[in-house]
């Protein structure tokens, strides 16, 4: 069986083509065509210069995707239909439903939130009955979304605990756009971070955890923002200039996202009794995330599995929409092309 899936909840035109054969799973393609360099000018994405754009490159990417496949018979198409931005999620639901009724396929609805869970088992190694990994306590960490998910098994999900303001990923966003990195910020306040070899820079800059200690799962970012606008207005022109000063205050904000995040995510592993820690998202791209928090896991817990996927399957992409599309398949969830219908503000619950 070929599954053919579509990804368009923001700024990225992903189509992917999946084979599934005996439980294995084998990507034929995943095509990703990025408008970072569309938005970049306006620091975020615009949702209606991005419908534009997927509208454009929906037939290109399509047809990249099928070559590279090299033209597949399709069984079977999958579309992310939320959360997102809705007029990007109804571009990629509309072509993805007319593809559908032209071949007389069913179409499986995909939660985007949930497909960036699943891309950690793009292996054909991992299937849908690898019961021993569950519960997992999954944290979802991107542009829009910062939550922790407790997973029992396949489609079986409760959001524990989520951010009560800012993304992670829209954090970085902000901070990056105060001290003039550009857009998208966590790439740019990582490779800042990277660059501070000096442990004692005289400078030492101290920013807030915000809600690290409280006992919830919640997480609330918009804090740290603010902190580093103050810390910046209070330098002189010529410190907010330096690059010591720009790369020491990337590495502090960076770090304190960072402890946040590993501190919620632990004690929720601890508190669930879990088996494994699941990290997905753009934002899990992030090299010192994903190096701390292993470290972290292996260190606290030693008997529970950390998954990450490949950089690639972090960011939006086809792949990760086809994977969740074969577990929905595999539970029998497939529907008719009109009874498929985006909603921006899909929750995985």
């Amino acid at each position: 069986m070929n599954i053919l899936a579509i990804e368009t909840s923001c700024d990225d035109t992903c189509v992917a083509v999946l084979k599934v054969g005996n439980c294995k799973l084998k990507i034929l393609s995943n095509i990703v065509s990025s408008q970072v360099k569309i938005h970049a000018k306006y620091g975020g994405v615009y949702p209606t210069l991005a419908k534009r754009e997927h509208q454009k490159n929906l037939p290109l990417v399509l047809k990249r995707a099928l070559n590279k496949a090299k033209g597949p018979k399709v069984d079977l198409v999958a579309v992310t239909v939320g959360p997102g931005l809705d007029p990007c999620l109804w571009t990629g639901v509309n072509f993805a439903k007319d593809l559908a009724q032209k071949s007389d396929l069913s179409i499986i609805p995909v939660n985007h939130i949930e497909a960036h869970i699943l891309a950690n088992f793009i292996n054909e190694q991992r299937t849908t009955n690898n019961e021993q990994l569950f519960p997992a306590i999954c944290l979802v960490v991107s542009g829009g979304h910062t939550q922790l998910i407790l997973m029992r098994g396949y489609g079986k999900y409760k959001i524990l605990g989520e951010t009560r303001d800012d993304a992670a990923g829209e954090c970085f966003d902000k901070i990056a756009r105060i001290l003039g990195l550009g857009y998208p910020g966590g790439p740019l306040i990582a490779a800042e971070a990277a660059k501070l070899k000096t442990k004692n820079y005289q400078l030492k800059i101290k920013l807030p955890r915000p809600m690290i200690y409280q006992r919830n799962y919640d997480f609330s970012f918009s804090g740290l923002k603010t902190a580093v606008l103050y810390n910046f207005k209070s330098q002189s022109e010529k410190i907010r200039k330096s690059k010591k000063y720009i790369q020491a205050i990337s590495a502090e904000a960076q770090q304190a996202i960072i402890d946040v995040l590993i501190k919620k995510t632990v004690r929720a592993a601890k508190d669930y009794k879990a088996k494994t820690i699941i990290l997905g998202g753009g934002v899990a791209a992030n090299d010192e995330l994903r190096k701390q928090l292993m470290s972290n896991v292996k260190c606290q817990m030693s008997n529970v599995k950390f998954l990450v996927p490949p950089k690639k399957f972090c960011t939006d992409n086809g792949a990760m929409v086809a994977v969740t599309a074969y577990s929905h398949w595999f539970w029998g969830k497939e529907k008719k092309p009109k009874s498929v219908e985006a909603n921006a503000n899909l929750r995985l619950e």
